[in-house]
């Protein structure tokens, strides 16, 4: 547990540091209105811009409609890139960074109330130790690019952590609308862009947590940490996915990463965690510990995803069904690893998920390469093939124990069941100890089989999975491949071409108290 104790403290001591004690100097810039009490600036903004190091911004409520241009460098609604800067609304559910149109209606759902394509909504910049806190972001759409609503960006591409030290917690992010037409603002809703991309987003950061936070209706991910291969350092506690293509997405991520007492539900495939080719360099995944150090478990696995509650992740019509890789997920998945290494998932809860509660799988990607990687297949297996070059991440060292499935595999295909197992022969394999398994396994003696059996919390034997019929159904679900029809034996739920998005939600728990740890001000006298 040290490890787990030691990243805990290291995030607790430092926001305590802060809160506790503000630095000498430290100025409150206030934006609207709060009891009564106007502050001097009108747009977030604006009083972003006005800080220094140190310096808290407040936002009353209100529906900032920021705005950010596209074709900018960073073309976000707030861009942050002053350090050691907190940002906080004073009510999560009134304050709300939109992007939509002026005028429009808060996070309106309406084509035409659309704000303009390809911005971000709150983003800081290779900028360290910073604070987004008690604020909603909505309705930042990405027609070709961006569609981040809440974004610390360490160089987006680059290969290299540009970012140390973020606190997000008790944010809301989420989006109204999704195009049924491919490539326009078209009627809500539907799988295509334009659309919110990503909910809550880390990429080539490190030191971080997102908490109390809850993100939805994005056509990626809910949720995303990645580009930060073994150096991870962050933390995901008490968060919710939901309506999206993926709940959790991790790409290239490792090290230290403890995801615990999370919810995902209602999103089309729930928690995953992979190995990319693309512009998240480097790759693979690699869930080891740093050499002297444990994990939350006490294992030399230091990426855990445990006490999780992960459910009903059934849902076709979610906004990027059949875009890329996230969109290609497959519906009705509680929990995947693809392509991915020396990850343990423990304790968690995982119910009604109608293919797989849990699949482990080799991943065969097919993107290109980053244009500044010089490895055209980093820590895979460069595979040529008529269709276009491949690269084979195999997926070995993870370990399944403890957890509680039941009511999984109710699609009904061959296969389907609580825990799926698609790997090539590997040395250490995949292993699987205590899990609770009444609705099936393929391979079916994986909780019996002493090949797939832990030793010390880690899995040290060679083993393979099903790489026929299970490998078959993967393909069929995602369609990664080509169109697989509902045919006897291969049934799984499709998208209508247009659905309904849940809408933003404006009544989730807000801070207990938005002036603590705030220096003396006229919204916080005390």
């Amino acid at each position: 547990m040290w490890r787990r104790r030691s990243m805990l403290a290291v995030l607790v001591a430092a926001a305590g540091a802060i809160y506790g004690v503000p630095l000498a100097g430290a100025a409150v810039l206030r934006v609207g209105t709060w009891n009564g009490i106007r502050g001097p600036y009108k747009t977030i903004e604006a009083a972003v811009n006005a800080a220094r190091p140190g310096d808290w911004v407040l936002v009353g409520p209100g529906d900032y409609k920021e705005r950010g241009y596209p074709g900018e460098a960073e073309p976000a609604g707030v861009l942050i890139t002053t350090p050691n800067l907190h940002l906080r609304g004073m009510d999560r559910n009134a304050v709300v960074v939109d992007g939509t149109r002026p005028g429009a209606p808060r996070c309106s759902a309406q084509p035409a109330d659309q704000g303009p394509l390809d911005r971000d909504g709150v983003e800081v910049f290779k900028t360290n130790t910073t604070w987004i806190e008690n604020l909603t972001v909505c309705n930042f759409l990405d027609g070709t690019s961006e569609g981040e609503q809440v974004w610390w960006n360490g160089g987006d591409g680059s290969g290299h952590i540009g970012l140390s030290g973020f606190w997000g917690n008790y944010l809301t992010a989420s989006s109204s609308y999704s195009s049924s037409v491919a490539g326009a603002l078209g009627p809500c809703c539907g799988v295509n862009y334009p659309a919110g991309d990503y909910g809550i987003f880390s990429s080539n950061a490190t030191h971080g947590a997102f908490t109390h936070s809850y993100a939805s209706n994005m056509a990626d991910a809910a949720f995303y940490i990645g580009a930060c291969q073994q150096v991870c350092d962050q933390v995901m506690q008490d968060d919710q996915g939901e309506n999206s293509a993926l709940c959790l997405s991790s790409t290239n991520a490792g090290g230290y990463l403890l995801v615990e007492n999370s919810e995902c539900d209602n999103n089309k495939t729930g928690l995953v965690s992979n190995s990319q080719n693309n512009d998240d360099w480097p790759s693979p995944q690699i869930g080891l510990c740093p050499s002297g150090q444990t994990g939350a478990l006490g294992t030399q696995s230091c990426t855990v995803l445990m006490n999780n509650s992960v459910h009903d992740n059934n849902n076709p019509n979610v906004p990027g069904n059949g875009s890329g890789l996230s969109g290609g997920a497959p519906t009705g998945t509680g929990m995947i690893l693809a392509g991915s290494t020396y990850v343990t998932l423990s304790g968690n809860t995982v119910t009604h998920n109608g293919a797989w509660g849990e699949l482990i799988a080799d991943l065969p990607d097919q993107e290109a390469p980053a244009d500044n990687n010089p490895n055209p297949c980093q820590g895979g297996t460069f595979v040529p093939a008529p269709g276009g070059e491949t690269c084979y991440f195999n997926a070995y060292g993870n370990v399944s124990e403890n957890n509680r499935f039941s009511g999984n595999g109710f699609f009904g295909n061959p296969s389907n069941g609580d825990i799926g197992l698609s790997t090539m022969e590997h040395s250490p394999g995949n292993c699987f100890s205590n899990d609770s398994v009444p609705d099936g396994t393929d391979p079916s003696d994986l909780e019996t089989n002493p090949s797939y059996q832990p030793s010390g919390g880690m899995c040290t034997s060679a083993n393979s999975g099903d790489q026929g019929v299970l490998a078959a159904q993967v393909l069929c679900d995602s369609q990664l491949v080509g169109p697989c029809p509902g045919l006897p034996g291969a049934s799984y739920p499709r998208p209508d071409m247009q659905f309904s998005l849940p809408p933003v939600p404006s009544n989730l728990p807000t801070m207990p108290d938005p002036c603590a740890g705030v220096p003396r001000n006229p919204w916080c006298p005390r």
